[in-house]
């Protein structure tokens, strides 16, 4: 018994947005997370320590 595009649809409609909910939640947690927080501020902070300028 295969999976037809009624059956795959019907999946996708009930459970996509869960899936979706639950994918941010753990992004939010990772973002948020105290000890990513040194990262995510060296990252902010990498681009304004470079001296480039677009004539260079």
């Amino acid at each position: 018994m295969g999976i037809d595009h009624d059956s795959f649809v019907a999946f996708a409609k009930s459970w996509g947005l869960f899936y979706l909910i639950a994918l941010s939640v753990v992004v939010l947690i990772y973002v948020f997370w105290p000890s990513n927080r040194q990262r995510f501020d060296r990252a902010k902070k990498s681009i304004l320590d470079k001296d480039d300028r677009p004539g260079d």
